[in-house]
């Protein structure tokens, strides 16, 4: 089982970086194949470049995909789960994450395709972890939670995944009153992508 862990957090004293070490821990224990793009710590170039939309916005597929853009989507070519972390700031991802969306799923490739193009292949499980400060409750309430999954399931992961879900860790302004439940909710996405498993 490949993994790839998409990562978007700036600073290793955060909440979302613990997750993400015991989310590592806990995939460990499978002997499964783990990767981390941790778009921070590569500087991960997330506004598009005018040449970029040239190619995206015209749909001139002719034209090069920039060298890291491919990586990422080589990445993506070796998975068989993709996980997304990333903390929730005004209502959604971080800039560098939508960034990559932008980037990563280039025209010919995640959508747009032609008879030429390279398209990119149905992955067998995605998941979508995020951490928030409000409690879940809230989230829902205000409708923001519906908001995120909606953009993140419907459109971002669309029918490129075959099964995909979201996980909220809320409630992190509380950090004490929540901890123990994310523990749990993290070990439980173990036996979630175990059934995705080849």
């Amino acid at each position: 089982m490949n993994i790839l862990i998409v990562y978007s957090h700036p600073s290793e004293k955060s909440y979302t970086f613990q997750i993400l070490q015991q989310l590592k821990s806990e995939l460990t224990k499978q002997h499964w194949n783990i990767n981390v793009s941790d778009l921070y710590a590569v500087d991960f170039q997330s506004d598009m470049s005018a040449e970029e939309y040239e190619r995206e916005g015209f749909a001139k597929t002719d034209l090069p995909i920039q060298k890291d853009v491919l990586k990422e989507q080589e990445k993506i070519e070796k998975a068989d789960c993709i996980i997304f972390l990333y903390p929730v700031w005004w209502s959604d991802c971080p800039a560098k994450l939508k960034g990559w969306f932008d980037r990563v799923y280039s025209v010919g490739y995640a959508y747009g395709q032609n008879e030429t193009s390279r398209k990119i292949k149905t992955i067998p499980f995605g998941l979508v972890i995020c951490t928030a400060g409000h409690p879940n409750d809230f989230l829902q309430e205000i409708g923001i939670a519906q908001s995120m999954q909606n953009i993140m399931l419907n459109d971002r992961l669309g029918k490129r995944f075959k099964n995909k879900e979201m996980l909220i860790l809320g409630g992190t302004l509380e950090l004490e009153k929540v901890i123990s439940l994310h523990v749990k909710q993290v070990k439980e996405v173990v036996d979630k992508i175990k059934k995705y498993s080849s």
